[in-house]
């Protein structure tokens, strides 16, 4: 079984990583980078607009 992954990228500091979109909150909700703790939508930390599509057929 292929796991799925979404890239993050921190708009405040640039972090970059990925994590399983079963492990995050919807795309609508706040969301907190694990290096600097800025908050926004998680929306706004998906690299690619594929990322947010996945991200939502998970919600």
């Amino acid at each position: 079984m292929v796991e799925a992954f979404v890239r993050l990228l921190c708009p405040e500091c640039g972090k970059d990583w990925e994590d399983g979109p079963t492990d995050l909150p919807g795309h609508r909700k706040n969301f907190s980078c694990p290096t600097c703790h800025a908050t926004r939508r998680l929306a706004e930390f998906m690299r690619t607009e594929r990322d947010l599509e996945l991200v939502k057929q998970f919600e």
